[in-house]
């Protein structure tokens, strides 16, 4: 019983792992990747619609993005939503193709970046020492129903511990990496 609260807390923390990791991949740096804009969302059929569901996005170089749109009538909607999505890109039509463009970042915006990052990180952080508490929790149930003895709530504690701390660690080098890439000209 102890075995499986601990796999469910495992599984709990490598997801909160990789929701870090697809947060950070979100965060712009100075080079180009489809992850900055494959989660805008642009009306398609009346509801609005990731870009990634509706156009085909590659990297032509490390400054620019190109949006392909699968249907020809996609992308004026697809260039306003990218214009008006707040990430300060200002995209190009060139007949069905929109190139978008990734401007220098200024010191200042890395600055910003870095600090949405470590937010990133906490709430990451966060969710992690809840999923702790929360297997404990479970564990202490166990006890107080007669099912585990103390010794191995004591045991389960230890290395429920020793996982919180592994992915704190591994997010904790994920935000080093990504303020490192941020802060990098």
């Amino acid at each position: 019983m102890i075995d499986e609260l601990k796999g469910d807390a495992i599984e709990r923390m490598e997801k909160s792992v990789a929701a870090l990791r697809s947060n950070l991949a979100r965060l712009r740096t100075g080079r180009a990747h489809a992850g900055l804009i494959d989660h805008l969302a642009a009306p398609y059929y009346g509801a609005d619609t990731p870009l990634r569901q509706v156009a085909s996005i590659t990297v032509e170089d490390a400054r620019t993005l190109a949006v392909s749109p699968w249907e020809a009538s996609m992308v004026q909607p697809i260039e306003k939503a990218i214009r008006e999505s707040g990430l300060g890109f200002n995209p190009v039509t060139a007949g069905n193709v929109i190139r978008v463009p990734i401007p220098e970042l200024n010191e200042e915006r890395r600055r910003e970046l870095v600090r949405v990052a470590r937010q990133e990180a906490e709430m990451g952080r966060v969710a992690v020492r809840n999923i702790r508490r929360d297997a404990l929790a479970d564990v202490k149930q166990l006890v107080k129903e007669k099912m585990a003895t103390e010794d191995e709530e004591k045991r389960a504690a230890e290395e429920i511990q020793k996982l919180t701390d592994e992915h704190v660690g591994r997010m904790d080098a994920m935000l080093a990496d990504k303020e490192q890439e941020i802060m990098s000209i």
